[in-house]
């Protein structure tokens, strides 16, 4: 009886212990969600809708995204991709009646951040920034924006990754990744922890789950770099490849990381410190150097391009097997870029040159490589797409961009052209048809122009 007695006083307890268990978790849900709601309220009014206007093939064309009010006078941060080419580019603050007009203070392609200043009536809700350094993988975090110019929208997801490195040219790649979803027209809004302190600008959306973002620390410095007079990253003109075993092991440093210098530019400050092809990298001012594959080469060229221009370095060098220190003085990052040609229906498309080729995984190094394909053009319509490599037009064979401008010249009456693109390792036949507003025998003005140069890309630090 005393045992049977014992055994119902514990099943008792356990019946008891079980809501209150429950009951605990549904308090600890619901001050999470009522957290959630606090922040997406304290947050959203800083972040806006912003309208770009982009003429395309004779056409204006409105793109449309977010941004974060950064000041209370009316800086704004969003992202480069959403004032790229802009004619015209307007602000819809959340509880205002105006849609300002933006000026363009600054943009960088290379991070995909851009800043813009208006006028607002009265003092703006200006967002926090967190430090970079205090995000954690798997912390709870919101992606919000202003895709329609209303009341925003809220995500709610996790940190997924730190310093992850897509395979886009021109990009200097150290995103963080979330699950916490980026609609369409939220690029350019802020991703925000729970205590409401914005950690990121969110970039890229890629769909089930999967997003990326700026960090807050790249985000303050060239905010910062952009306010007093422009863009300086650091450069000591070198290319590099990745130190796999082999690789180590055939210059008889089988147990050594790295990377090995391919070439020193002329005159550059690599040149002047002595490096040479083949030394191999092992350490950036104390920092290990690990690249055993081409995108771990980012961490390197992000080390120095956050280097000011002046300041000296050190680096961790073996040559013949031995161990030396190089130290050099760190130069200004050239604005020197790949040729780039336009075309009047709506595309981009540049040299490959050995980085691009490298970087890309190309298949072919002849052809000329499509950077850019605006929404809604001839071009677009005709399913061409950013990463293909343009091998033919019409019948004339593409070797590299200047038989790209000559065909291009040829087709310029045309209303419609074939196309022959290589996309990853399969043929493409696209035909291009013109806008109907385009004459026949007036070829549109501008058409196959050099583009002013853009940022040089990251593979060359």
């Amino acid at each position: 009886m005393v045992a049977t007695a014992a055994l119902v006083s514990r099943a008792e307890d356990g019946a008891t212990a079980r809501p209150d268990a429950s009951r605990v978790a549904d308090e600890a849900l619901n001050e999470l969600q009522e957290r959630i709601i606090a922040v997406s309220e304290a947050v959203k009014p800083s972040v806006v809708h912003i309208e770009a206007i982009v003429k395309i093939d004779d056409r204006r064309n409105q793109i449309t995204g977010s941004g974060v009010i950064a000041s209370e006078d009316g800086l704004i941060l969003t992202n480069h991709h959403v004032v790229e080419r802009a004619e015209k580019v307007t602000v819809t603050v959340p509880g205002h009646k105006t849609k300002y007009p933006a000026r363009i203070l600054g943009a960088d392609k290379q991070t995909d951040l851009a800043l813009l200043q208006i006028e607002p009536e009265g003092k703006l809700p200006a967002a926090r920034f967190g430090k970079t350094a205090d995000v954690r993988v798997g912390q709870w975090v919101l992606a919000v924006g202003n895709p329609y110019g209303l009341d925003g929208t809220v995500s709610f997801g996790i940190i997924s990754g730190k310093g992850r490195n897509l395979e886009i040219n021109d990009v200097l790649n150290d995103f963080i990744q979330t699950d916490a979803m980026i609609d369409l027209g939220s690029s350019g809004g802020p991703l925000v922890d729970l205590s409401g302190q914005v950690v990121g600008i969110n970039s890229r959306g890629q769909g089930r789950g999967i997003g990326f973002t700026i960090p807050s620390d790249t985000v303050q410095d060239v905010m910062r770099q952009i306010e007093e007079g422009g863009i300086e990253r650091g450069w000591i003109g070198i290319t590099m490849q990745p130190l796999d075993r082999d690789l180590a092991t055939y210059f008889g440093v089988p147990d050594a990381t790295g990377a090995v210098v391919d070439s020193v530019t002329a005159h550059s400050p690599a040149a002047q410190a002595g490096l040479e092809p083949g030394d191999i990298l092992t350490e950036f001012n104390g920092t290990p150097i690990e690249a055993e594959k081409d995108e771990d080469l980012g961490t390197f060229q992000r080390l120095v391009a956050r280097v000011r221009p002046g300041q000296k370095v050190k680096l961790g060098v073996l040559r013949g097997g031995k161990p030396r220190t190089v130290e050099v003085t760190v130069g200004t990052q050239p604005k020197i870029e790949p040729a780039v040609a336009e075309s009047d229906a709506g595309f981009q498309a540049q040299e490959i040159t050995e980085n691009l080729y490298r970087e890309q995984r190309l298949a072919t190094r002849r052809g000329a490589y499509v950077s850019f394909v605006a929404r809604g053009s001839p071009a677009s319509e005709a399913g061409l797409a950013a990463g293909d490599v343009v091998e033919k037009v019409e019948k004339a064979e593409i070797g590299d961009l200047d038989d790209f401008r000559s065909a291009m010249d040829a087709v310029s009456r045309k209303r419609a052209y074939l196309i022959t693109a290589m996309r990853g390792n399969e043929t493409k036949f696209l035909l291009v048809k013109r806008s109907a507003t385009l004459k026949a025998e007036e070829p549109h003005e501008g058409a196959n122009k050099t583009a002013r140069p853009a940022p040089p890309m990251p593979g060359a630090p």
